[in-house]
């Protein structure tokens, strides 16, 4: 009982050092609230954060061991995704990072001017005002502070616009290089010559590398930039309706990659049945002999394509549904914390409106985050496929030089 006792008086000092005092007004139903928002949801997001780092640790300590001695060197194509990436866009990858800062102030502007017009301009009887020495009356400040508001917007649209566009020059530029890489190897090897999965490799598994690459930096810069910097305009709001918005993130941190590295698995079979459909195709095309015999094997893997793409397709559409869910949970929160806030006094009407529109924003960079991480692994997999289809001709890689398959990368 007395250490219950002492839990909740901890409770209690985290919520004033968040600048809420428990008294006797306060309703019962605040206090699970404010018990989940302050000490068990971080509680959690701390342990999984740890865990995170110490398994990232661990799982880049195995592959530098997996790696020595060094895999034979194949011409044009890195062992590592990141090294290919960075060796043809260095410059550009640093020009791209630097449009992606600059949003961020812009981005802090325009979640910071409606709650100026609505605590300010709307809801004020302080007029009329001074304005760097002249007097304004209230129309003519809801004028200024809305064209602030769309001079910032516009400036934001059109770093955004100039940030696309660029990625865009990058991806193709990347795509080229890098399909011109895999087809010099492919010519370079007569043992390669009449080898049909060169065609899906070069029309297929080539193309959302090059994208990739555009994004390597980029994304999670700028997505996790607006992510802190929305949540730094939720803590400066209140504090607690901030940590309210990283409630259910623990349970997405693990959660979602658990269900993606399943996802990686089926797509990596993907791979392999198309590659074997090619070879089918390929000896169909060489066959003197009639059709009628290859009709079963044929037919067999159309429907063990169709199998992989089914089950991968029903645990995308899951993920993407429980993401959405675990994150409408967050606005739940808000309407009612932030709503007995604003009948206590405690943050201003403006303030609240402020907050639900930024975590309107604030689910889009996570969802981006949580694509990268699908995306990234997807990448993985099909340039470690692209190389260990030039290496495996090659003869058998012992297998302390081979880069690790699947299932030791991801539970490495």
């Amino acid at each position: 009982m007395a250490l219950l006792e002492r839990y909740h008086l901890f409770v209690h000092d985290v919520a004033a050092m968040f600048g809420y005092e428990y008294s006797d007004a306060t309703p019962e139903w605040m206090h699970p609230f404010i018990h989940v928002i302050l000490v068990l949801a971080p509680s959690f997001l701390v342990i999984v954060g740890t865990y995170g780092i110490i398994a990232g640790l661990l799982k880049l300590l195995r592959r530098t061991r997996l790696k020595e001695p060094r895999s034979e060197a194949i011409r044009g194509l890195d062992n590592s995704l990141f090294s290919s990436i960075l060796r043809h866009s260095r410059r550009q990858q640093v020009q791209m990072t630097g449009l992606s800062l600059l949003a961020l102030p812009i981005l802090y502007l325009t979640l910071e001017l409606p709650k100026q017009i609505v605590n300010n301009a709307l809801h004020s009887d302080r007029f009329p005002i001074v304005v760097y020495g002249w007097g304004v009356d209230q129309v003519t400040f809801l004028l200024l502070l809305c064209g602030l508001y769309l001079l910032a917007i516009v400036l934001y649209g059109l770093n955004k616009y100039s940030l696309n566009v660029f990625k865009g020059y990058v991806a193709e530029r990347f795509v080229r290089r890098f399909r011109l890489s895999v087809y010099r190897q492919w010519r370079a090897d007569a043992n390669f010559r009449g080898q049909s999965e060169i065609v899906p490799i070069l029309a297929q598994e080539v193309e959302p590398v090059g994208g990739f690459a555009a994004d390597v930096l980029t994304l999670p810069i700028l997505q996790g930039g607006t992510l802190m910097t929305i949540l730094l305009f939720m803590f400066v709001q209140d504090p607690i309706l901030g940590a309210a918005a990283l409630t259910v993130l623990p349970i997405q941190l693990v959660l979602l990659p658990t269900l993606q590295r399943r996802v990686n698995t089926l797509s990596r079979e993907r791979i392999q049945q198309v590659r074997h459909m090619g070879r089918l195709l390929n000896d169909q095309l060489r066959s003197e002999t009639g059709g009628g015999a290859f009709l079963e094997p044929t037919n067999a893997s159309f429907r063990e394509l169709e199998k992989v793409r089914r089950r991968i397709f029903r645990l995308k559409f899951f993920i993407k549904a429980l993401n959405n869910f675990l994150t409408a949970l967050t606005p739940f929160l808000f309407y009612s914390l932030g709503g007995y806030f604003v009948i206590e006094n405690r943050i201003s009407l403006g303030a609240l409106v402020a907050v639900l529109a930024a975590h309107k924003d604030f689910s889009a960079p996570l969802k981006e985050l949580f694509r990268y991480y699908q995306t990234l692994e997807d990448t993985r997999i099909r340039y470690q496929e692209i190389v260990q289809f030039f290496r495996g001709h090659r003869g058998q890689v012992p297998v302390s030089q081979r880069s690790p398959s699947l299932p030791e990368a991801l539970h490495a």
